[in-house]
């Protein structure tokens, strides 16, 4: 009773309390988890503290511009890989391109170099929707603790590895704020079948991120992360799964460190959300004329 209690005052009560007990106050008819009674049991905890306690655990910054509404078309689905170590680089960056991408993706990098002071600063000077790409990977109480300690940034989306396990990625969402899409990685980019082997995993790229797709479905997460090569195959399996595509290339650009890249015209014709592009921008000689090109091909 005590650490549920616990659960409950740190706001991840209801996820873990419905995967110990069946999960059927959190869960839709065919057994998967339903975000959104989870998430309205979450509020209320959180309402609960907020009036007992005289405190303001929900406040939010109101940081950039709120994320389209689940389920509506994004005008720009291209998402900057803002991963540049220099702040000031960063920002100049996103403004010098903001009218020609939807929202930028800030990664583990920019993340561990400039904190929540750095995402800020972006979000205010870009006033684009935020994608914090943390890759969040740990046992399901910690991973919740994470989440709940970014949400006053408001990211629009942020990731975690699907192969944390259901529990994992249920506290996650129960424990995200009320307008961030929480997707999960299934298979980087930079992996391909010889590599699954080495660590131990069997079969081929295609049917492990659908394995961890239909896994991240039944957690109750809004969508996954996974190559153009996959996007068709996981569209048909999940149809309003929110899809989020990196290690794209546009035609003719030198692939790098990605192994299984599309072009991203093709990964947005076979149905994926968002666009992550990084280097063929940010690196660019023009990035702005960089932006405008790709922005051209969609």
């Amino acid at each position: 009773m005590a650490a549920e209690a616990a659960d409950r005052r740190s706001g991840i009560g209801c996820a873990r309390q419905c995967h110990r007990r069946g999960g059927h106050a959190c869960r839709d008819r065919t057994g998967r988890a339903d975000p959104s009674r989870r998430w309205r049991r979450n509020r209320e905890y959180q309402l609960h503290d907020d009036d007992r306690d005289g405190r303001r655990t929900g406040r939010r910054s109101r940081i950039g511009h709120r994320p389209d509404p689940a389920g509506q078309p994004m005008s720009n689905p291209v998402y900057l890989a803002l991963d540049l170590p220099q702040l000031d680089a960063a920002r100049d960056l996103a403004i010098t391109v903001r009218a020609h991408v939807g929202g930028l993706k800030l990664g583990l990098e920019f993340f561990c170099a400039h904190g929540h002071h750095g995402v800020l600063d972006i979000a205010h000077a870009a006033k684009l929707p935020i994608f914090l790409d943390l890759k969040l990977h740990d046992i399901p109480n910690t991973v919740a603790s994470a989440m709940q300690a970014i949400n006053t940034l408001e990211p629009a989306i942020v990731t975690v590895h699907a192969s944390g396990g259901r529990a994992m990625m249920e506290d996650a969402k129960a424990a995200a704020g009320e307008h961030t899409r929480v997707v999960a990685v299934t298979m980087l980019t930079s992996l391909d079948e010889r590599d699954l082997k080495r660590t131990g995993i069997t079969g081929s790229p295609h049917d492990h991120v659908l394995r961890l797709a239909e896994l991240a479905q039944d957690a109750g997460l809004d969508g996954i992360v996974c190559s153009g090569q996959e996007v068709g195959a996981v569209h048909k399996q999940w149809k309003d799964c929110f899809l989020v595509v990196p290690g794209l290339r546009p035609a003719g650009a030198s692939a790098g460190d990605q192994k299984r890249t599309v072009t991203p015209r093709s990964a947005r014709d076979a149905g994926a959300s968002v666009l992550v592009i990084g280097r063929p921008i940010s690196r660019a000689e023009d990035p702005l004329a960089a932006a405008r090109a790709i922005e051209a091909t969609l």
